[in-house]
C-alpha cells in the first residue's frame, strides 16, 4: 500500500467527530459570528474545559483570567482556538488506536516537544501570531500512528536506527513513503487548512528554495527535537546542518533555550492533552 491507500483506512476508523465538523463549517462561514462559534463549542464540556485550560496556561500567556469560550475567541481570534479545536478533537480520535501504552506516551511527548519547538523557533524569529505553529508540531508525525494500527512490526523496525540512518530514510525504505507522506494524506481527507497539510507534507524536503517559513520551522524543530529522543547521540550535523540553521538564524544558544522552553511547559500541555503520557513526569 502507498501512504494515500494507509491514510485512507486509517480515515474509516479515526473519523473527527460532528461537533468538530460543525463548528469548521461555522468558521469557514463568514457570516458566523463569535457566539456561534462559541455555542458550538459549549456543547461538548471537555472539549470546553480543554479550551480554556489552554488558553489560561502559560503558553499563551494571557495577563487576565479567560473564563469563557466567548471570550477565549475573542482574545486569542478564530484561528487559535480553531487549532486547538483541532488538537482536541486528534488526540481524542487517536484514543482507541491499537498501541502499548508505552508507545503512545513516547508518541505524544514527541509530539508536543515539537510543537513547543517550532513554536520557539517562531517567537525566537519574529515570525507573526507564532502561537499557531503550535498544531503543525503537534501533528506532523500523525502518519506513524496509522501505519502502527496496521503495520505495527513495521514500525518497530523503523525506530530501530542505527546511528548511520535517518527517521524518514528508514521509513522509506520499509515503506516505500514516508510518515510525513501519510500525514498528509490523512490530513487532506479530513479537510484540514492546506496551511496545516503543505509544510507537514514537506517537512523533510531540505530544499529550501521554495519551501514556506512554516515548512522550514517545521523542519528544524522535528530535528531538534529527535536530538532528544529517537536521534538522542547522533551527529547533530547528521539530523540537522548548519547551512539550514544559518539560513533561519538559528545557533546554539537559540536550540539551548529551546530545549529549556520545552522542558518548562511539555508537562502543563501534556497535562490537558494526554494525561497519561504526563503520568510519566
Amino acid at each position: 500500500m502507498n501512504a494515500l491507500d494507509y491514510a485512507e483506512k486509517a480515515s474509516e476508523i479515526f473519523v473527527l467527530s460532528d461537533s468538530f465538523i460543525r463548528i469548521k463549517e461555522l468558521i469557514d462561514d463568514e457570516a458566523s459570528t463569535i457566539d456561534d462559534i462559541a455555542d458550538v463549542i459549549l456543547l461538548d464540556p471537555a472539549l470546553s474545559g480543554t479550551i480554556l485550560k489552554l488558553a489560561n496556561s502559560s503558553f499563551f500567556n494571557y495577563p487576565g483570567k479567560i473564563d469563557t469560550i466567548s471570550k477565549a475567541v475573542l482574545v486569542l481570534g478564530i484561528t487559535e482556538v480553531y487549532n486547538l479545536v483541532i488538537a482536541y478533537f486528534t488526540t481524542k480520535t487517536f484514543k482507541s488506536i491499537k498501541a502499548p501504552s508505552k508507545f503512545l506516551e513516547t508518541f505524544w511527548e514527541q509530539s508536543v516537544d515539537c510543537a513547543l519547538m517550532i513554536k520557539f523557533l517562531g517567537y525566537e524569529l519574529a515570525v507573526p501570531n507564532a502561537e499557531r505553529l503550535f498544531i503543525l508540531g503537534l501533528l506532523h508525525n500523525l502518519g506513524e500512528l496509522v501505519v502502527q494500527q496496521f503495520e505495527p512490526d513495521k514500525v518497530e523496525i523503523i525506530q530501530q536506527l542505527k546511528t548511520n540512518e535517518l527517521p524518514w530514510d528508514k521509513q522509506n525504505e520499509q515503506l516505500g513513503f514516508s510518515y510525513a507522506d501519510c500525514t498528509g494524506e490523512l490530513l487532506k481527507l479530513w479537510r484540514l487548512p492546506y496551511s496545516l497539510i503543505e509544510p507537514i507534507r514537506f517537512q523533510d524536503e531540505d530544499n529550501f528554495e521554495y519551501a514556506s517559513m512554516e515548512t522550514k520551522l517545521l523542519f528544524c524543530a522535528k530535528r531538534m527535537m529527535l536530538m532528544n529522543h529517537q536521534c538522542k547521540g547522533f551527529s547533530f550535523t547528521k539530523v540537522l546542518s548548519a547551512d539550514k540553521l544559518k539560513a533561519l538564524g538559528v545557533n546554539e544558544s537559540v536550540i539551548r533555550s529551546a530545549n529549556d522552553f520545552c522542558d518548562m511547559e511539555r508537562l502543563a500541555i501534556l497535562a490537558v492533552l494526554n494525561p497519561s503520557a504526563a503520568m510519566v513526569y
